[in-house]
C-alpha cells in the first residue's frame, strides 16, 4: 500500500513562536483567500451533493494534505465545509445534511501536537489526523468526497538523486536550485523527472481514494506556459538564498562542499505540464486550471514578510543540512539582498504566480 521508499520529509516550523509557520502562513493564506470564489464556484457547479445524498452512508469526507499546524487548514476546511452544507440547502436537501469527516494530514514529523491544540472548538465536523506522505496511499478505496491541498505540491518527495552524483552532468556545484542563474539544463531535467513521477503517483494514489464524483483542489506555485524557468521571482528567491549561502562559504563560516551538496526540493509547475499530467492519468476531469497572482495587494509583500514566511516554511530544510546554528545568519543575509533588490524598478514587475486546478473524479 505504501512505497518502499519513505518519502523525505520537510515539516513547517512547529510551535507558535516567533518563526513558526502558525505565525509566518498569512500570505498563504492570502493566496488561498484569493482562490476562495473559484473554491465555492467548483463545489456550487459539479460538486453532487444528491449523487451522495442518496446513498446509505451520511458521512462526507473531506481531506487536506500537508496541511501543516495552521491556521490556514481550519480555514480552509470550514469554507469547504460552508459551501457544501448551504448546496444542500439550496437544492431541498437539509434533511439529507451529511456528518463532516475532516482528514488533517501531513508527513509525521510535522508539529500535529499544535494542529491538534488549536483546532477550533466549535467545528461542524470530526478530525481526525493522517501521518504520511500524500506520495502513496493515505485512504482505503473510494473513501474520500474532496481532496484539497494548498501550498504543498511544490515539494519533491526527495532531491533528484542526480544532483546528489558529483560526476553526473546535473551536479550544481555552487548552485541551490534549477532556477539558478546558470544551472545546468541537466539540473532543470532532473528536477522535472522528478516531479513528473511524484505527480503521477499523486493523481494515481487520490483516483483510487476519490469516489467517482468527488472533487480535488489544487493550489501551488506555478510558472505560466512559455516562461522560461530561471525567471520571475522564483529565481530571485532561490538566487539570494544560494548567494547568501556562497558568501558564508567564502567567509569560512560553512564549508563549499556543503553548499555544492544542497538542492531544495521544490518545484514549480506551468499549467501545460499539469494538464499533461492530469489527461495521461485518465481519471479526472479538469474543471477550471488557471493562473492567479497570489496576493490582493498592489505593491506585494515587504522583504520582511518574505523573509519571515521563507524562514518559516524552508528553515528546516536547511537547518537538517547545515545545522541550526547558521538559520539566523542566512536569513539575515537573504533579508539584505531582498531589500536592496525591492528597491529598484525591475522588483515591481516581478508578480508572483499560482496555480489553481479543480479536478473531478470520473
Amino acid at each position: 500500500m505504501s512505497n518502499n521508499m519513505a518519502p523525505e520529509s520537510y515539516p513547517m516550523n512547529g510551535g507558535d513562536g516567533i518563526y513558526s509557520y502558525t505565525k509566518n502562513s498569512y500570505l498563504q493564506r492570502e493566496a488561498t483567500n484569493v482562490v476562495k470564489a473559484m473554491t465555492d464556484d467548483a463545489i456550487i457547479k459539479k460538486f453532487d451533493v444528491k449523487k451522495f445524498s442518496s446513498t446509505s452512508e451520511n458521512t462526507l469526507r473531506i481531506a487536506d494534505l500537508g496541511c501543516s499546524v495552521g491556521p490556514n487548514t481550519f480555514i480552509a476546511m470550514q469554507n469547504i465545509i460552508d459551501v457544501v452544507q448551504q448546496k444542500y440547502q439550496s437544492q431541498g436537501l437539509a434533511t439529507h445534511m451529511p456528518e463532516f469527516q475532516v482528514f488533517f494530514n501531513d508527513h509525521a514529523s510535522n508539529d500535529f501536537n499544535t494542529l491538534f491544540t488549536s483546532l477550533p472548538p466549535e467545528r461542524p465536523y470530526f478530525a481526525t489526523g493522517v501521518p504520511g506522505s500524500f506520495y502513496g496511499r493515505l485512504f482505503p478505496e473510494s473513501s474520500l468526497h474532496f481532496v484539497h491541498s494548498s501550498y504543498a505540491l511544490q515539494w519533491l518527495s526527495k532531491v533528484p538523486e542526480e544532483l546528489q552524483n558529483k560526476n553526473s552532468a546535473a551536479w550544481n556545484k555552487g548552485r541551490i536550485h534549477y532556477a539558478n542563474a546558470n544551472a545546468p539544463d541537466e539540473v532543470a531535467h532532473a528536477y522535472t523527472s522528478q516531479f513528473t513521477k511524484d505527480m503521477t503517483t499523486f493523481l494515481d494514489t487520490r483516483a483510487k481514494e476519490l469516489v467517482v464524483g468527488g472533487l480535488m483542489v489544487l493550489l501551488m506555485p506555478g510558472i505560466p506556459n512559455g516562461i522560461p524557468r530561471s525567471s520571475g521571482l522564483l529565481r530571485v528567491t532561490f538566487d539570494f538564498l544560494g548567494l547568501s549561502l556562497m558568501d558564508m562559504a567564502n567567509e569560512g563560516l560553512i564549508s563549499e562542499a556543503q553548499v555544492d551538496s544542497f538542492n531544495f526540493p521544490i518545484y514549480v509547475a506551468s499549467p501545460k505540464e499539469m494538464r499533461q499530467l492530469v489527461e495521461r492519468n485518465g481519471c479526472f476531469v479538469i474543471e477550471k486550471m488557471e493562473m492567479t497572482c497570489p496576493h490582493s495587494r498592489v505593491d506585494g509583500p515587504s522583504s520582511q514578510e518574505v523573509t519571515m514566511h521563507l524562514r518559516a516554511g524552508m528553515g528546516g530544510v536547511i537547518s537538517k543540512h547545515f545545522g541550526d546554528e547558521i538559520i539566523d545568519e542566512v536569513f539575515d543575509r537573504f533579508y539584505k539582498k531582498h531589500e536592496e533588490f525591492s528597491s529598484l524598478p525591475e522588483s515591481k514587475n516581478m508578480e508572483a504566480t499560482q496555480l489553481f486546478i479543480a479536478l473531478k473524479r470520473v
